[in-house]
């Protein structure tokens, strides 16, 4: 593994630092007054998600981690884990549904997602940016009202809370961006 200097590190990398790996969330170059200068770093433990800040001086190296990605189809859940199949040699993992997370919700049938290895461990799972969703339950929509700055709350299926234009009904499929459950347009 390559070794970088702790005023080289930027967000997005991960390190291997005190005996664990970290991804870098934040950085920010500081010069104090006195003193040699700095790099401020924020990090999360890729295996148990702690979080924590550390400063990193020039003259300081860690080692810069390479993880492998592969690409995998999700097959199914159940009540603790999801099942995902790589689509090369057709080997099936199990990642635990707190791993995921929140980001679960948009998993369906069949989608392709890219998992994140340290060695044989699945440290990440990055979905598609955005996945089309049915509308189940919503407001009314309202003849003549227009799309200006009012939105309404939505159901979706997986459970999945949206805030959608008033123009929106039921039984309609809208476009949803993964990051942050926004509404971005209809589905064509």
């Amino acid at each position: 593994m390559p070794k970088i200097n702790g005023n080289e590190i930027k967000p997005g990398n991960v390190i291997e630092y005190e005996g664990t790996v970290w991804r870098a969330i934040k950085t920010m170059a500081v010069k104090p007054g006195k003193g040699g200068a700095f790099n401020q770093v924020e990090l999360r433990n890729l295996f148990n998600g702690s979080k924590s800040n550390t400063r990193f001086r020039a003259n300081e190296s860690v080692e810069r981690v390479r993880l492998e990605q592969k690409e995998f189809q999700f097959l199914f859940a159940d009540e603790n884990a999801f099942t995902f199949m790589d689509t090369e040699n057709y080997e099936q993992i199990m990642i635990e549904r707190d791993f995921i997370g929140d980001q679960g919700a948009f998993l369906q049938d069949g989608m392709m997602v890219q998992i994140e290895f340290y060695g044989e461990r699945p440290i990440g799972v990055a979905l598609p940016d955005q996945v089309i969703l049915e509308i189940l339950e919503t407001e009314p929509v309202v003849k003549g009202q227009t799309a200006a700055n009012s939105f309404k709350p939505a159901m979706c299926t997986g459970d999945i809370r949206v805030l959608v234009p008033p123009f929106v009904g039921v039984g309609e499929r809208i476009v949803v961006q993964t990051a942050d459950s926004t509404y971005l347009r209809r589905a064509d």
